[in-house]
């Protein structure tokens, strides 16, 4: 039933209240720092109407926006909705051994965050023409890394209890993320642009908060940056998965 009310655009997951949570459970630091850099003001007085207004707070709960942007402790409520990240030593899953391995918590923005970190600490850096004593650049250029996991934490499907899966190949890089394409969007969509707004509240804090803009001119960046990118919307296991061609440019 949420399924089909929130292709409906009747619901939407991240505007859905988190059974025994309270306003005792936002981060108050994180808020008022959040709330002055947008509206440059003091939120001296934190009421549930504020809270509620912003989508945060419903029915004396924290909204799923509300605990994901700004809660104390998300997995407390929701320990599925972190990033497992793993480094494998080839060009497959290998359940016996692995280079690095992380399960990525926190609020959003720190799991983009230490997302990020995770990633280019495993990558390498290539010289790429610069003077010997340059610390090189980092073989997929960050703006992908950035716009491909601000994507996937933003409009993955929060209705479905997952985490994002981040695995780091020798060849390649692979982006999973909880449900397919949402509605009638189709990958050629996607790489023209467009997109369908899965999670609205979060979506529109994050704007705020990550580097995400909600343009639809994400994905576009990504190719013109790194055209080794490549898609799969798969519906029958209801996941979304990016592959990033690993590229290492050797200059003499």
């Amino acid at each position: 039933m949420q399924r089909l009310f929130q292709a409906a655009g009747l619901i939407h997951a991240d505007g859905v209240p988190v059974q025994e949570t309270s306003q005792a459970d936002l981060d108050r630091w994180a808020f008022q720092d959040y709330y002055e850099n947008r509206y440059h003001e003091v939120a001296e007085d934190i009421s549930p109407r504020l809270l509620q207004n912003l989508g945060l707070l419903k029915s004396e709960r924290l909204t799923l926006a509300g605990l994901l942007l700004f809660g104390k402790f998300p997995q407390r409520f929701k320990p599925v909705f972190v990033v497992k990240a793993i480094v494998f030593p080839g060009d497959n899953v290998d359940i016996s051994q692995y280079f690095d391995n992380e399960d990525i918590e926190g609020n959003l923005l720190q799991v983009y965050k230490d997302s990020f970190a995770f990633v280019r600490r495993n990558l390498h850096h290539v010289q790429n023409g610069q003077g010997v004593n340059s610390l090189g650049e980092l073989e997929i250029p960050p703006v992908v890394i950035e716009e491909l996991l601000v994507n996937a934490l933003i409009h993955r499907d929060y209705f479905i209890s997952a985490p994002i899966r981040l695995f780091i190949f020798r060849d390649r890089i692979e982006l999973i993320s909880p449900g397919h394409l949402p509605n009638h969007l189709t990958i050629e969509q996607v790489r023209w642009g467009l997109s369908n707004m899965r999670n609205p509240v979060l979506a529109s804090h994050a704007t705020h908060i990550l580097p995400y803009r909600g343009l639809g001119t994400g994905i576009p960046r990504v190719l013109e940056s790194h055209n080794a990118v490549d898609f799969t919307d798969d519906r029958d296991a209801n996941q979304f998965k990016v592959v990033i061609k690993r590229r290492f440019r050797v200059t003499t």
